[in-house]
């Protein structure tokens, strides 16, 4: 299907929702491109600086095994 196509389809079927289906629709396109103006972006340093820290974490053996996890959802 062309871009075009699917902009007709868009426009053709969007007026025929609700306002508040629209909205849930907005929200839904937002979500996927992960548009959302609370949500502040790390920097690069930021961002290299946890992986850092979280390997240093994972070395010293400061982590939950998937197995071990799966244990522990079992029991809630």
């Amino acid at each position: 299907m062309t871009t075009t196509a699917i902009k007709k389809q868009v426009d053709d079927y969007l007026p025929l929702l609700t306002i508040k289906q629209q909205s849930l629709v907005l929200d839904m396109i937002k979500n996927f491109l992960n548009i959302d103006s609370d949500t502040k972006r790390i920097s690069k340093k930021q961002y290299n600086k946890e992986v850092d820290e979280a390997v240093q974490r994972i070395e010293k053996g400061e982590f939950v095994s998937q197995t071990d996890a799966e244990k522990s959802l079992s029991k809630w």
